[in-house]
């Protein structure tokens, strides 16, 4: 792919003070979507890096012709993701963490993407079928969160945070919808999704702590997906 096509599928990755680890991740990344043949492009979106970070992300976005590389400016992951999906030329669009990386979930859900089964889908710890192997109360952290959501704002899924796809055309009015940024603009542009009852799909995945890591590596469960469309008991 050269730098002037229009890829089918954009990666989009927020990164902070992430010097450790950039390089080697998205060498790792391109080694892995190798051989799945995709015209695809991975958009590093910089928040507020104190570090190395944006130093590498550049290097590597000159090395890379499918490598791009934008700076919110400010530790905001929820503004630089928006902005990554908002600078995003691809026909599907992959939200992953450059600590996950997770070309499985990245293939089943562009199958089911591609298939028509979902316009979104979610990489969910919480569903039937998934492994969260974090310690017990980061588990019950998420199931309050997610309570908490369906009480108050009437969130019909499990989980709304972690790994994502979705056609960029229909999720693109909500992403610009979207009133609050930081950690919390992934859980509205889900709830979004859900209240215009797109056709959203989660399927398990399987979580482990790091404990040099802030975020979790994640590793779909190879078995059927389940999960629920818009407008399902959730």
């Amino acid at each position: 792919m050269t730098a002037s096509d229009s890829p089918r599928i954009s990666i989009v990755i927020p990164v902070y003070n992430e010097e450790g680890i950039l390089h080697s991740a998205v060498v790792d990344l391109r080694e892995r979507l190798a051989p799945l043949g995709w015209s695809y492009e991975i958009i590093l979106a910089e928040n507020g890096s104190r570090d190395r970070t944006i130093e590498i992300a550049k290097e590597l976005s000159g090395k890379y012709p499918e490598v791009r590389f934008l700076s919110a400016g400010e530790p905001n992951y929820g503004k630089a993701l928006r902005q990554g999906i908002l600078d995003a030329r691809g026909e599907l669009v992959l939200c992953d963490e450059i600590d996950l990386c997770d070309t499985d979930f990245h293939r089943r859900a562009v199958e089911i993407l591609d298939s028509g089964r979902a316009e979104m889908v979610i990489g969910s710890k919480l569903i039937g079928g998934a492994e969260d192997e974090r310690p017990l109360l980061r588990h019950a952290a998420s199931l309050f969160y997610t309570g908490l959501l369906r009480v108050l704002l009437g969130f019909r899924g499990t989980d709304t945070h972690g790994l994502k796809a979705f056609r960029r055309a229909s999720l693109l009015p909500m992403v610009s919808a979207c009133l609050v940024e930081k950690d919390v603009f992934a859980s509205e542009l889900v709830i979004r999704a859900y209240r215009q009852d797109l056709n959203v799909l989660e399927i398990p995945v399987r979580v482990i702590a790091e404990m040099n890591r802030e975020y979790l590596r994640s590793k779909v469960v190879e078995q059927p997906a389940s999960g629920k469309r818009a407008g399902g008991d959730g």
